[in-house]
């Protein structure tokens, strides 16, 4: 929670496939500037926080996202 965008942030995730942002509180219909990851993530085969997999992420500011597996 910052006042900055993070861009390309990679989070450590518990498996790889598709990913949906269900929750993205800096979302227009919250008023805030609808800054996001479009709604699907796909994780990479890459290391990262102690997980196999990962996604580059952007992060908005002040704001929280929510990713569900599908």
């Amino acid at each position: 929670m910052t006042p900055v965008p993070r861009l390309g942030y990679r989070v450590g995730l518990p498996r790889g496939g598709r990913w949906s942002e269900i929750v993205n509180s800096d979302a227009s219909v919250y008023g805030g500037s609808n800054m996001g990851n479009g709604g699907v993530i796909h994780a990479e085969n890459i290391s990262s926080h102690g997980r196999e997999w990962s996604a580059a992420l952007t992060l908005p500011p002040l704001a929280t996202i929510v990713l569900r597996a599908d």
